[in-house]
């Protein structure tokens, strides 16, 4: 069945009309750019030749008082652009031209910030829709246990159309979470409404996971939903020792975060690059430092890392470890443009 909905429909219609329909059947006119090389960020489209050095997983404010209380009112934004701003000038000093910023939805996520940070600091910044789901689902808005995954799915869908919280603000991916393996119920009805999301719309998936075994469940589950693995970002692989995992995901085409790139963690990170690169599934890595995070509810913010380790420490290792420029400009300029290139991925 193919139903195209009216752009004056109400939102309270638009999810009644979905919670009955499946992933396949939804049809959105106009939803997705045809062009398969563009990228949405806080300021609109940019093609993906313009998204040069690229950190795939960043954040700049988060909330961690959970879903049920969470508030703009709880930070006050000028303090927290006073003091983000100088971390943003820093990297984009060092050659970074876009930022995937990934705090979701009741975690904090103030799509307006953002783009005031992007316009004074010059950045790309790429925000997102979706819901976080780990934590043991602290970060769970009450309607996800009470909605279906098409109903969920409608919600992110109206941020990509409309704009997101009142503004013209649209996300550039999807960003969910989950715990380790096995999944919740809830968790896996998040993951189906993502892949319902992402034919409707060509959003790209990041989902936060627990381990390798989660990693694979999402796979099937996004898989049974007509997604192709290539639409799917396994946010924070580092955190799964068994490689064997890392490479049957990129074999099967998703893409490889390997994002908590510190001082501490250069040797394993390059490790499992040399690995990667081994088994020729370079080009499905994505790297990043899950650094930046004004702490809402902490005096200042608390402690507010910078971005620059990967330009400071890990490009340098990179060189002395056998890494070419072209496989360097692979990681931080390719991969990233195709893996939030807004285009439906089909299985």
């Amino acid at each position: 069945m193919k139903r195209k909905i009216s752009v004056m429909i109400s939102r309270r219609k638009f999810i009644s009309q979905l919670s009955s329909m499946t992933a396949s059947s939804i049809v959105f006119p106009m939803l997705f750019s045809k062009d398969d090389n563009k990228i949405m960020t806080v300021n609109g489209w940019i093609g993906s030749d313009q998204i040069g050095f690229s950190l795939t997983h960043e954040h700049i404010l988060v909330d961690f008082i959970g879903a049920d209380k969470v508030n703009p009112s709880r930070y006050n934004a000028d303090e927290v652009f006073k003091i983000a701003l100088p971390k943003l000038a820093a990297l984009k000093e060092r050659g970074c031209k876009t930022l995937m910023e990934c705090t979701p939805a009741y975690l904090g996520r103030d799509v307006r910030l953002l783009k005031k940070l992007s316009e004074a600091s010059g950045l790309n910044i790429v925000t997102n829709t979706g819901y976080y789901g780990a934590v043991n689902e602290k970060y769970f808005p009450a309607h996800v246990y009470i909605e279906a995954a098409n109903e969920i799915a409608a919600r992110w869908i109206h941020e990509w159309k409309n704009g997101i919280e009142g503004t013209d603000i649209k996300p550039g991916f999807i960003k969910s979470g989950v715990d380790k393996y096995p999944l919740s119920v809830v968790q896996k009805k998040i993951v189906e409404a993502a892949a319902i999301t992402h034919l409707q719309t060509g959003l790209s998936i990041g989902i936060h996971t627990g381990d390798g075994k989660a990693a694979m469940e999402e796979l099937k589950i996004l898989q049974a939903n007509n997604v192709s693995p290539e639409a799917w970002i396994w946010i924070h692989a580092q955190n799964e020792p068994n490689r064997d995992f890392h490479f049957q995901a990129a074999k099967a085409g998703g893409w490889v975060s390997f994002d908590g790139v510190n001082t501490q963690s250069i040797s394993d990170c390059i490790s499992f690059l040399k690995d990667m690169k081994k088994e020729n599934l370079l080009n499905h890595v994505l790297l990043s430092h899950d650094s930046g995070w004004y702490h809402v509810g902490e005096p200042g913010g608390g402690t507010y890392n910078d971005y620059n380790t990967i330009a400071d420490k890990l490009l340098p290792a990179l060189k002395e470890n056998g890494f070419t420029p072209k496989e360097i400009d692979l990681l931080f300029i390719t991969n990233p443009a195709k893996a939030f290139a807004v285009n439906v991925r089909r299985k």
